[in-house]
């Protein structure tokens, strides 16, 4: 009876002692497997999260090297040197803002350098981008916003070699373009793979020349597929977040088996620099597009001739759509295809050569890669049914495209206030004259010179062009605008809010 007491004390020390021994050993298995220092397996019993296939330890541990296929594909990916003419500038004070109308404008343009006709003089300024080769004989991919003001281009090899090229044929709606050397012997050429099936988180390798510094390679992945980002009626972009910089435009997006899976083409950034949100026309489309670029010099789309807007859920509803798909037909153009086939305001196109459409991006491109002088089977829905119909595909009129309202400067000024911007027309297009250093635009990097190509996927020539971009959103009550802006060889997306009078 006398030991009971200090027997249980003994035990219970002892029993203790197994636990926290015990706790010990599960500490040093848990640490030892997520430091995969020591063990070959956790000390306790998990899942594999998501239905993740389970992997050896050395597999987690080791990182993928892309070095076979950057020496396999890097010889293929050049560098290209553009050579712009422009209208010399008032280079006596570059840097002072003068609002359209200023009394000292004239005064400051009277300094520009003038040749003996009165006019100004040009001077010479350099672009630089990427390109890669896609065939043998010398063919090769680039922007077309690289090479779109070039007098003379350039093609950079891998060992410094330079050759001269010609622009074979230019398509701006897609930003892509291809030109042509002449070579005596083979380059070396990478093929155009399917963007189909890349999938959200895939790897892929942008390869170009940033800044000017020679062939770089950046590695990440695919971000998105299908972004929309307001550049332009067939807006269908892969987002990546490999770094994407000045200079990179016109390089490919490689997958991990070589094949060239986007065209690099813009980057949405605060600043100016890569912020790891770039943008990648796909291949799919950009093979099409050289293919016409290539044979015609030019590309040639489709035309139904229809004004469409989205299906909403309400509109769905009121239509008898058992869910949003497809695009109304708001207008319909006199004499167009669309027209002579019987296709009315208020008609969903529900699908098009059988495919089904989901949404306004379907539609509109679907309709575009039809050939011109074919038919095409539309379905529609009206009055709560299925129609089916044959149209027979036009060639898309250029003519249509959106017409410039008189330049205003004055008024392009007070309408564009809330953006911080004072603009000015130029050979070039519509240039940021000067940037209210307190506005969000400043803060955003955009700066004097900067030229805006397009403002909400509409492409812009005067600022009056901006003050109806503006006013449009506003009247569709948007809270920003997205700006295309082009400084240099670089191309990117600004978006500026317009919630203030």
């Amino acid at each position: 009876m006398t030991n009971s007491a200090p027997q249980r004390g003994h035990q219970t020390r002892k029993t203790a002692r197994k636990a926290t021994a015990l706790a010990t050993a599960c500490a040093i298995g848990i640490g030892g497997w997520g430091l995969g220092a020591w063990g070959t397996s956790p000390a306790f019993a998990q899942t594999a999260p998501l239905n993740a296939p389970s992997q050896q330890r050395t597999e987690l541990s080791t990182l993928p090297s892309f070095a076979d296929l950057v020496e396999k594909v890097s010889p293929a990916v050049v560098s290209i040197k553009v050579v712009e003419e422009e209208t010399a500038t008032d280079a006596a004070v570059p840097d002072i803002p003068l609002p359209p109308g200023s009394p000292f404008e004239k005064f400051f343009k009277q300094l520009q350098p003038k040749g003996p006709d009165g006019k100004p003089l040009k001077r010479k300024a350099m672009a630089q981008g990427s390109g890669f080769f896609i065939t043998a004989d010398g063919y090769v991919v680039t922007n077309n916003h690289v090479v779109q003001n070039g007098k003379e281009i350039t093609v950079v090899f891998n060992d410094s070699t330079e050759l001269p090229a010609k622009l074979v044929g230019r398509d701006q709606k897609t930003d892509l373009a291809l030109l042509k050397i002449k070579t005596s012997k083979p380059v070396p050429y990478v093929a155009f793979g399917d963007s189909d099936k890349l999938r959200v988180g895939d790897w892929v390798l942008a390869v170009g020349n940033p800044f000017g510094l020679g062939g770089t390679v950046t590695s990440g992945i695919v971000s998105a597929r299908g972004r929309e980002i307001g550049a332009g009626p067939y807006d269908d972009f892969l987002q990546i977040d490999a770094s994407i910089n000045r200079g990179n435009s016109g390089g490919p997006t490689f997958d991990i088996h070589g094949n060239v899976v986007g065209v690099n083409t813009a980057i949405y950034s605060p600043t100016g620099g890569s912020v790891g949100i770039g943008f990648a026309i796909p291949s799919n489309i950009a093979a099409r597009v050289i293919e016409q670029l290539r044979d015609n010099g030019k590309v040639t789309r489709g035309w139904l001739g229809v004004s469409i807007q989205p299906v909403d859920p309400d509109l769905a509803a009121s239509l008898s759509l058992d869910k949003p798909k497809g695009a109304l037909v708001a207008e319909v153009t006199p004499a167009s295809p669309a027209a002579k086939a019987g296709i009315q305001p208020g008609d969903v196109i529900t699908a098009v050569n059988g495919k089904d459409m989901g949404d306004v991006r379907d539609v509109s491109r679907s309709v575009a890669d039809l050939k011109p002088g074919t038919n095409a089977n539309v379905v529609l829905w009206r009055d709560g049914k299925e129609k089916a119909i044959k149209v027979a595909i036009a060639v898309f009129p250029e003519k249509l495209e959106t017409a410039s309202a008189e330049d205003n400067a004055p008024a392009a000024e007070d309408a564009t206030q809330s953006l911080g911007l004072a603009l000015t027309k130029s050979d070039e297009g519509v240039v940021v004259q000067s940037v209210d250093p307190n506005s969000e635009a400043a803060e955003k990097g955009i700066q004097a010179g900067d030229i805006i190509v397009k403002i909400s996927g509409k492409e812009v020539k005067t600022p009056a062009d901006v003050v109806e971009g503006v006013k449009q959103a506003k009247k569709a009550s948007k809270q920003s605008v997205l700006l295309l802006l082009r400084s240099q060889d670089q191309q990117r997306f600004v978006a500026l809010a317009i919630n203030k009078a």
